[in-house]
């Protein structure tokens, strides 16, 4: 995500507005400290969140929680259990 001055936005607004419309991501600062994010229109939740630094991209593509090996040798079922004192 570039980063601009809010002088740059207001003086050259159309132009920073036409790349936003293209896809590109800005983050608008004043006096430093940034003041807005500018996203292209029809963004997803999770690309809007991804664009402005809150969440990042797995580090592995397509592998979900669920089909990960499990280590243990017993359910979590069976854990609770014994921690409770069931066995």
């Amino acid at each position: 995500m570039e980063t601009i001055r809010h002088r740059d936005l207001r003086n050259d607004s159309s132009k920073v507005l036409a790349r936003v419309a293209a896809g590109e991501s800005f983050a608008v600062t004043n006096h430093g400290d940034i003041a807005a994010v500018l996203l292209p229109p029809g963004l997803s939740e999770l690309d809007r969140l991804t664009a402005a630094g809150k969440v990042r991209e797995p580090r592995k593509r397509g592998v979900r929680f669920t089909q990960l090996p499990r280590t243990a040798g017993h359910t979590t079922q069976e854990i609770l259990d014994d921690i409770r004192g069931r066995w």
